[in-house]
């Protein structure tokens, strides 16, 4: 009986090609979107995720002023020295680096080309806290940072605009009025989340960059990796006392430093991407509704149109539950093969829209496989109607139904 019932269902629908094609539209549009929207959504998330590591593992940033972003109040705040980076290695446990870091804005010239660009003066910790690796050279020695020499690391962005596809280890770089010797070269890594070019930058000895280019032995950042396991929050809270007494700070006294756990960071973006794909989704779903109210129209019409037909089969003997399970399943057909098209539909947008955005495509299995049962959910849903008032048709009247 089922096979029977499936086969008379399938020859309806390919009886009137054009309008089951047409009647399926509203699914395979809701399906399409759902699943669309969700892939490129976990595939913002999984960038944002991916963008923030780069910055540093388990890595705390430490600058003046009471806030964070645009607007925050540095400009009246100390900034920090070299000896509060080296009071932190020391006395604070679970540190596994900890790196001063000042900058300056300079214009990189090298031959006949010149880039702007920014120098990082820092020590040799900096590689470490924010997960740099090197595709060439080295990094500086401890006696060049103690001498502050004349050395430099350069980013992927600065070797494209100053030496093309050459490798720049072993030239000489003019930062100003310095003539630097390139030593290494850094690994690309890409836009930062904030939108900022990671690669265009230029590391120095710290001590070089206060003689030589900013003339102040001040520190604008302190860049903390924290152990692997080690308790963030008791981290925090030592680095807050400790920078609170060398900063002489008293009981009633602000905080006139802010600490900034990127793996927080991390966290509260990837749960806002997160929201706004479940906003979009469920924005997406509504299509789904639309689709099925077309769904149960269409059969409403059919049912019509084949009354006498129905009349017959009651009257030579078939059961009104068989009649509801041939309308009830030719609805879910449809609503099926929507679901099939649209996640077929879905899969080639997720892939070139994530390919647009820069952000990584990954098959979704749960939310396809959810997509597709809702589709046949609602065939269900929106076909039981019509079926049951073709179930219910009385044989006698459905035979005179011209």
């Amino acid at each position: 009986m089922w096979w029977n019932t499936l086969l008379l269902s399938l020859r309806e629908i390919r009886r009137n090609l054009l309008r089951s094609f047409l009647t399926i539209l509203g699914i395979v549009i809701g399906v399409a979107a759902v699943i669309t929207m969700v892939t490129v959504g976990n595939g913002a998330t999984q960038a944002v995720s991916d963008q923030i590591s780069s910055l540093g593992t388990n890595l705390l940033q430490i600058r003046p002023g009471q806030r964070l972003g645009p607007g925050r109040d540095s400009g009246g705040s100390p900034p920090f020295r070299q000896a509060d980076a080296d009071a932190i290695a020391a006395q604070i446990p679970g540190v596994r680096a900890v790196a001063p870091q000042t900058t300056a804005g300079v214009s990189a010239v090298q031959g006949a080309r010149n880039w702007s660009t920014v120098v990082y003066g820092t020590t040799d910790a900096y590689f470490e806290t924010n997960n740099w690796t090197l595709a060439s050279g080295r990094i500086f020695e401890p006696a060049e940072e103690r001498a502050g020499a004349s050395v430099c690391v350069i980013g992927a962005t600065v070797r494209r605009e100053l030496y093309g596809t050459q490798d720049p280890v072993g030239s000489r770089l003019r930062l100003r009025q310095i003539s630097c010797e390139v030593v290494g070269l850094l690994q690309g890594k890409g836009q930062a989340v904030m939108g900022n070019d990671q690669d265009d930058v230029v590391v120095m000895p710290i001590a070089t960059v206060q003689r030589r280019l900013t003339g102040s032995v001040n520190v604008g950042t302190l860049l903390v990796s924290m152990e692997d396991g080690a308790d963030a929050e008791r981290i925090k809270a030592d680095l807050t006392r400790l920078l609170r007494e060398r900063r002489k700070l008293g009981e009633s006294d602000e905080n006139n430093f802010n600490v900034l756990d990127t793996q927080q960071l991390a966290e509260t973006l990837s749960g806002t991407t997160r929201v706004m794909t479940m906003l979009l989704g469920a924005v997406a779903a509504v299509s789904l509704l639309v689709g099925g109210i077309g769904i149960m129209n269409i059969m409403l019409v059919s049912v019509t149109e084949r009354t006498r037909e129905i009349g017959i089969r009651l009257a030579i003997g078939a059961l009104g539950h068989e009649v509801l399970l041939q309308f009830l399943i030719e609805a879910v057909a449809l609503a099926a093969l929507g679901g099939v098209v649209g996640v077929a539909i879905a899969v080639g947008a997720s892939m070139a829209i994530t390919s647009l955005m820069g952000v990584p495509y990954a098959f979704d299995t749960t939310i396809n496989l959810l997509a597709f049962a809702f589709a046949a959910l609602i065939g269900v849903v929106f076909g039981y109607f019509p079926a049951r008032r073709a179930a219910q048709l009385d044989p006698i009247e459905a035979l005179r139904h011209e």
